[in-house]
C-alpha cells in the first residue's frame, strides 16, 4: 500500500486581454488574448507529450479560467470529463484597483503601499464603491451567492480562507479516491492553493509567481502535503532544465 493520492495538476489560465494590457482585472470578466489561446494549446501539448489527462476539471466563473480549459481539453481530447466551476476559485478581487492600469496606479501611489496591496498576504486594496459592487453581483452567476460572500476588495489571506474549503471539500476527496483533478485557476488563487500545500509564510509568499498557462503537478500524500521532493514541479520540459521548485523561493 501507498502512501500517495492521485496527482494534483495546477494551471494558470492562458494570458488574458487585460493581462497583456497590464490592468488589474481580479474579477472582472475579460477574455482571452490570441496569445492566450495558443498558450492553452500548449499546455495541452505538455500533458500529452507525458501522458497525463485529468480525470475532471475544475475552473472559476470566470471566462478567461473557462475558455482555457475548454480549449485545454479539446486538444486533449477529453472534452467529456467531468467540470465543476466555483466562484471559490476566482481571481483575487482587486477592489477599486479593478480595471485599472498598473503603472498609473504605481506612479500615483506610495511604493510600498503598492507593493502591499499588489503582492502581500494580509493588505487588501482599497474596496470597489457599492454601486460597482452592486453591478457586478447583479450578473446571474452571482444569483446565489450569499450578500456576506460578496467581496467590495480582497487581501490573499481572504483568497486563502474561501479557496481552502474548495480544497478540503472537493479537490482532496478526488485526489484521494485516486483522481487527477486539473484546476485551471488564477495567479492568486494558484498562489494561495500553493501557500497552503507546501507551507510557505506570509513574507516568503510575497515573492511567489504562478507563470502563465505553464502546467504544474503534485504528488501528494494522505495528509495533503507533498510526497515527493520539496514541492511541485513545472511540466513544460523548457522550465523543467531549469530550478522547478514552486515555493518560496521562485520568482
Amino acid at each position: 500500500m501507498t502512501d500517495r493520492t492521485g496527482s494534483l495538476l495546477l494551471l494558470r489560465h492562458g494570458q488574458s486581454v487585460s493581462n497583456a494590457a497590464d490592468v488589474f482585472t481580479g474579477w472582472s470578466d475579460v477574455a482571452l488574448s490570441g496569445l492566450g489561446e495558443a498558450q492553452a494549446g500548449g499546455a495541452a501539448v505538455v500533458l500529452r507529450s507525458l501522458g497525463i489527462r485529468p480525470t475532471c476539471v475544475h475552473t472559476s466563473l470566470l471566462r478567461r479560467s473557462i475558455a482555457t480549459a475548454e480549449l485545454l481539453t479539446g486538444a486533449l481530447g477529453c472534452s467529456w470529463v467531468p467540470v465543476h466551476r466555483s466562484w471559490r476559485l476566482n481571481e483575487r478581487h482587486y477592489g477599486a484597483l479593478t480595471g485599472r492600469d498598473k503603472r498609473e496606479v504605481a506612479a500615483g501611489t506610495d511604493a510600498a503601499v503598492y507593493r502591499a496591496w499588489h503582492r502581500s498576504f494580509a493588505v487588501a486594496p482599497p474596496p470597489m464603491s457599492a454601486a460597482a459592487a452592486a453591478e457586478l453581483y447583479a450578473d446571474p452567476r452571482y444569483a446565489g451567492l450569499p450578500a456576506a460572500a460578496q467581496p467590495r476588495t480582497e487581501s490573499l489571506a481572504d483568497v486563502r480562507a474561501r479557496l481552502l474549503p474548495y480544497w478540503s471539500d472537493v479537490l482532496f476527496p478526488q485526489l484521494l479516491a485516486g483522481g487527477t483533478p486539473l484546476v485551471v485557476g488564477h495567479g492568486n488563487t494558484l498562489r494561495a492553493l500553493v501557500m497552503y500545500l507546501e507551507d510557505i509564510g506570509p513574507a516568503d509568499v510575497e515573492h511567489l509567481d504562478i507563470p502563465t498557462a505553464v502546467p504544474m503537478r503534485y504528488h501528494l500524500d494522505h495528509r495533503g502535503r507533498p510526497a515527493t521532493g520539496p514541492g511541485g514541479r513545472y511540466l513544460d520540459p523548457v522550465a523543467a532544465a531549469e530550478p522547478v521548485r514552486i515555493g518560496a523561493l521562485a520568482t
